[in-house]
């Protein structure tokens, strides 16, 4: 019987976590074991990341290019900038609320041995990208000189976000046979670039455990326990902001009852949490918000499609929260200017991030090396990413439904059970 990519991920974590940890606990800091480790699973880690790496530039301009040409440009009016606006808002409280979160509760503290290990060299890294910059370097450098030289440069990625998202809307307002043989080119990149990341992740239950392995051997049963602490992070997270935040929104903003629209949106809940997909979860969603919801189709088709590449809150989240802990983990101390960078960062980056599993991968690998966070810690995230994909996704999902219900508000044809009616 043929595996689900995800049920592959969990053995390959299982069997090189269990396998480092019975290392750790025969022949721990022992010549042959630090021998295997270094010159064996630790290059074998290393190849895998530095493949997810090398798509990352690529991949984010395709992403951002298309996801913003699908916008239909004769709805980006008064719909468009409701959408846009709540979508900007709602992303940054709940990127705020995971890196609060992270903060508080501080998931990566604790693991001395690679604090110890790491801790220099993520300090010497960050320094040397920028990640000391002052406001004035932050903010300049958000408008590239070079766009060519900026995609090449972790400490200049913010700005080559920009550029793509500048080009994106160039590109959906021009109009010419050129530009729409270019924006095919550019979908035709795109399309390559997932396929290149879907046989790159088919060799992951390797790569992950290679890297589980490495890390497990050194540091034992310690970076498991951090792991879960971390999952738990996540998890308390999206829960606050899907029934904290979102309840205020369709009450304050959508004049709904919270009850009515949670009730309303369990199907698409359920399919979100089933496929791990933004995308597939798009039909569903669709007849929810028709059927169950009663909302004007024309809002409900512009903003959920809309939403579906672009309002991804789940994603923003647990980037910020991801980052965070894996600088925790590894020694690399981020101050209020470099954590608001990541923020920017986060909410940008839901904009391109690709409404299929682990589609947020490559903003992550490049948030971590703009600030020295060794990359071996994505490995780190890969084993549990599954499950924590299937939850953010279904914030997503019900992050776009209550976009819609805002917007919907506001149109003289809405007609939409209101509260009242209930």
């Amino acid at each position: 019987m043929k595996l689900a990519p995800h049920w592959r991920m969990v053995i390959g974590l299982a069997l090189g976590a269990g396998a480092g940890i019975l290392v750790n606990l025969v022949a721990g800091g022992s010549p042959a074991a630090d021998w295997v480790v270094g010159n064996l699973a630790e290059p074998v880690g290393k190849i895998f990341i530095n493949s997810l790496m090398m798509l990352v530039a690529p991949l984010l301009f395709a992403a951002l290019v298309i996801g913003i040409g699908d916008i239909d440009l004769g709805e980006l009016g008064r719909l468009g900038v409701k959408m846009f606006a709540y979508t900007v808002v709602v992303s940054a409280v709940a990127v705020a609320i995971g890196i609060a979160m992270v903060n508080i509760v501080r998931p990566g503290d604790g693991a001395d041995e690679l604090v110890a290990r790491a801790g220099e060299m993520g300090t010497r890294v960050k320094v040397a990208t920028g990640g000391g910059d002052s406001a004035g370097d932050f903010i300049s450098n958000m408008v590239p000189d070079n766009a060519i030289a900026a995609a090449a440069s972790n400490a200049r990625l913010l700005g080559f976000i920009l550029f793509s998202i500048a080009f994106g809307l160039a590109l959906a307002f021009t109009r010419t046979p050129g530009a729409v043989r270019l924006r095919e080119v550019i979908q035709g990149l795109y399309d390559v670039l997932m396929r290149l990341i879907q046989g790159i992740l088919w060799f992951a239950p390797i790569g992950v455990g290679a890297l589980l392995f490495s890390m497990t051997a050194r540091l034992g049963l310690d970076v498991l326990q951090q792991l879960g602490a971390y999952v738990l992070v996540v998890v308390a997270a999206l829960a606050i902001h899907m029934f904290g935040v979102y309840s205020l929104s369709v009450k304050l903003l959508g004049r709904m009852s919270p009850v009515f629209f949670f009730r309303g949106v369990k199907l698409a809940m359920v399919t979100a949490f089933s496929t791990a997909s933004s995308n597939a979860t798009l039909p569903t969603a669709l007849v929810v918000a028709e059927e169950e919801l009663k909302l004007p189709r024309h809002v409900s088709r512009f903003v959920l499609t809309a939403g579906s590449a672009m309002n991804q809150n789940g994603t923003a989240l647990f980037e910020g929260v991801t980052v965070l802990f894996l600088a925790q983990l590894y020694g690399v101390e981020l101050g209020g200017l470099e954590q608001l960078e990541v923020m920017v960062i986060c909410i940008l980056g839901g904009i391109g991030t690709a409404g299929v599993p682990a589609g947020s991968l490559p903003v992550i690998a490049m948030i971590m090396g703009m600030f020295g966070i060794p990359a071996e810690g994505l490995g780190l995230i890969l084993g549990v990413d599954r499950f924590l994909d299937m939850c953010r996704t279904s914030l997503n999902v019900v992050g776009d439904l209550a976009a819609a219900v805002y917007v919907a508000a506001g149109e003289p044809s809405s007609a939409r059970v209101r509260e009242s009616e209930h």
